[in-house]
């Protein structure tokens, strides 16, 4: 199985603090992350992969209005070692355990970052490991990303599943073969756009429980 990490597993929202740490309203946040997502995928579209933490910087400058020296956005970007897990992470990921399902984390960004921050909320070791997109040089939701993490893990996409709190990375998932999972957190519907997700679940573990109860 792969599962999604950020606002999935971790909750990118512990961010918000952080821009009010440096004198910028809360609300930058929203739009830090919305300049992050477009930039990252529009070089994708362009066909030349550019390292998430390039982004994630350039997004920060742009949302912040240029106004913040480097040590102000780094204490931001930091943010992303500590962010806080969901309370529904560490069931539904000692469900996949117990269930002898091996799980592995994808993240935008690098491994190494990624890791730390699952070693942060003791996550991690429920984990079999984690595939980032810096590593792939592909940023989901490219179906061919989700091929390249399968390989990676040695996993099968056709006997794979791929669960995530973001209805566009499930729907590019299913387009590459995988079962798809979609975490349904605060009444959020599916959306119309996407192809309909194998299962559905208002947290992670009903979602994660729902996949288990799927014919073999």
């Amino acid at each position: 199985m792969l599962v999604d990490v950020y606002d999935t597993v971790l909750r990118t929202d512990g961010l918000r603090r952080r821009f009010v740490d440096v004198g910028r309203p809360e609300h930058e946040y929203e739009l830090f992350l919305a300049h992050a997502l477009r930039d990252a995928m529009g070089f994708a579209l362009a066909g030349t992969p550019v390292a998430f933490a390039r982004v994630l910087t350039d997004a920060l400058r742009t949302a912040t209005g240029h106004k913040l020296p480097d040590d102000a956005l780094a204490h931001i970007a930091e943010g992303f070692t500590t962010l806080p897990a969901f309370p529904d992470a560490e069931p539904a990921l000692t469900v996949l355990a117990r269930s002898r399902i091996p799980a592995w984390a994808v993240a935008q960004g690098s491994g190494d970052h990624t890791s730390g921050a699952l070693d942060a909320t003791g996550l991690r070791t429920y984990l079999r490991g984690t595939v980032a997109s810096d590593d792939l040089g592909v940023l989901p939701p490219d179906p061919e990303a989700y091929r390249l993490a399968c390989a990676a893990a040695r996993i099968d996409p056709e006997t794979t599943a791929f669960v995530s709190a973001h209805g566009y990375l499930v729907h590019g998932a299913m387009r590459a073969g995988l079962v798809g999972a979609l975490v349904l957190r605060a009444g959020d519907g599916v959306p119309a756009s996407i192809d309909l997700p194998h299962v559905t679940g208002t947290t992670l573990l009903t979602t994660v429980e729902a996949l288990l109860d799927l014919p073999s």
